[in-house]
């Protein structure tokens, strides 16, 4: 694949009215989801719960892509069809999470940073011919007293930097994905601050490490007040802030910002990325989604585990793809939740 076809497969992804799902949750993450319906945490039980979402009808008019995690890009589905051939089939490009988690950074109490960089050259190239054709890396910055610390911050820039620049290397689009965490007391201003901070200092290691800014997209957190915030930030404040700042912070050569919803319900993520859309105004990159939870979590209720409800599960994931492409084009509204 040249540079031409990561630059294509770049804005396919954020082409217009389509985002992409995140289907990468570790399977500790996916046991706090299963969790929550009651089903045991089985390679079987995750099979069925990821087919349901690849196979929902008419999800490729609004998925771009889906992130899969190292289990899931090797598995098949239940008629024994491999998931990565049963996503092409359907136009949808396949992405694999290559991070391995993250860390506690030493002496840095309450700070993040992420591992994975060892041996990724080597598997960058095997999910490439698995028929991967973007991937994903994420870092965590916690907003606390005195936190991040700018170590924090190089650490990890510089890791998603080198990370963007091996998935270059081997003509995989790299997504990167700083991501502020919401949980805390703290202001959107506090937010808008912090997450300045951590996009200029990421696009500094980026720069330094020879990243092709048209051949990566950016997966954010939006500028938002902290979960336990006594004062939260409206919709409209929320969309006018986070934009405000992208476009400070956000070069015109990155071909689209694809938002992670971080924790938001999944009515709030879209109506902000909505507001963001809307208007005459034309960004210099596209605004899109790669959601995990506030496209999943409906449809994890609806299905509930049981093979019966399937195509309630559908439905429900259906329904959230469909507002939030809606979104995308800035003409969702709360009113749609009903009537979908």
């Amino acid at each position: 694949m040249s540079s031409m076809d990561m630059a294509a497969v770049a804005q396919a992804l954020v082409a217009p009215g389509k985002g992409i799902l995140a289907a990468d949750e570790s399977h500790g993450s996916i046991e706090k989801r299963f969790k929550i319906i009651g089903l045991e945490n089985s390679e079987t039980a995750r099979r069925d719960y990821r087919e349901m979402f690849f196979t929902t009808e008419g999800a490729a008019e609004y998925i771009s892509g889906v992130i899969l995690f190292d289990e899931t890009i090797k598995q098949k589905a239940s008629d024994g069809t491999p998931f990565v051939q049963l996503l092409q089939k359907k136009g949808i490009i396949p992405g694999i999470k290559v991070d391995a988690g993250p860390v506690d950074i030493p002496f840095s109490p309450g700070e993040k940073t992420t591992e994975g960089l060892d041996g990724l050259r080597q598997r960058m190239a095997e999910y490439y011919k698995l028929g991967a054709r973007f991937a994903k890396w994420r870092a965590v910055i916690n907003i606390a007293d005195g936190l991040p610390t700018e170590r924090c911050l190089d650490l990890n820039a510089h890791a998603l930097a080198r990370y963007a620049a091996i998935c270059q290397e081997q003509n995989v689009v790299p997504i990167v994905e700083p991501e502020v965490i919401m949980d805390g007391k703290h202001s959107i201003e506090r937010c808008y601050e912090v997450t300045e901070r951590t996009l200029e200092t990421t696009f500094r290691h980026l720069y330094a490490q020879g990243v092709k800014l048209e051949h990566m997209l950016l997966k954010p957190n939006m500028v938002i007040s902290g979960k336990e915030a006594s004062k939260q930030a409206d919709a409209k404040t929320v969309a006018a802030e986070t934009l405000k700042l992208f476009y400070r912070t956000v070069p015109a050569a990155v071909p689209g910002i694809v938002f992670l919803s971080g924790g938001q319900s999944d009515e709030l993520a879209t109506e902000h990325l909505s507001l963001m859309n809307a208007g005459e105004a034309k960004h210099p990159w596209k605004i899109s989604f790669s959601y995990g939870r506030a496209l999943q979590f409906a449809a994890l209720q609806s299905w509930g585990g049981k093979a019966a409800n399937m195509a309630a599960g559908r439905k429900a994931f259906a329904k959230r793809a469909r507002l939030n492409s809606a979104a995308c084009h800035g003409k969702y509204s709360p009113t749609m939740e009903k009537d979908a």
